[in-house]
């Protein structure tokens, strides 16, 4: 299994960030080069507490569906949300948001997965995808960063 976190600073407020962050449109704008999209559960808006979403994309020239739940929420400091069924023998990913002492907020994600297929899934983890899960949660958060500082 594979830790890691990624923090990244935004001049918004925790609770603007907070809001971003579980909106399911503003995520697959921001995963647009995978062609992620909706095909079940919450398919627009934020999402709460217990909510689903089925999102379809291709990572590795390959089309994936993985569902999730958001199994924690406490506005406006942290969520989680975890695969329900999905490509990932294990995934759960927490969202923090702390001020940052000058109006903006500190998020910080912390996401733990494992590749299916036993020992053959730890070697993909490894060599390529903790990587590629690293680039695209920081790309997503871009995306929140750039869609907070302008208050969409």
């Amino acid at each position: 299994m594979k830790r890691f976190e990624v923090v990244t600073r935004i001049g918004a407020p925790p609770a603007a960030v907070f809001d971003l962050s579980l909106d399911v449109d503003l995520h697959t704008a921001s995963m647009a080069g995978s062609g992620e999209r909706i095909v079940g559960g919450v398919r627009a808006g934020r999402m709460v507490l217990g909510d689903t979403v089925t999102w379809q994309a291709r990572h590795f020239g390959v089309r994936w569906r993985m569902t999730s739940r958001i199994t924690a929420y406490e506005r406006p400091g942290h969520f989680v949300d975890e695969q329900v069924t999905g490509p990932f023998a294990r995934w759960h990913h927490a969202h923090w948001f702390e001020p940052d002492g000058r109006g903006g907020t500190v998020m910080r994600d912390v996401v733990e997965f494992a590749a299916p297929l036993g020992w053959l899934g730890a070697g993909v983890e490894a060599v390529a995808l903790d990587r590629y899960m690293r680039g695209l949660i920081a790309a997503r958060n871009v995306h929140v960063r750039e869609c907070a500082e302008r208050g969409d």
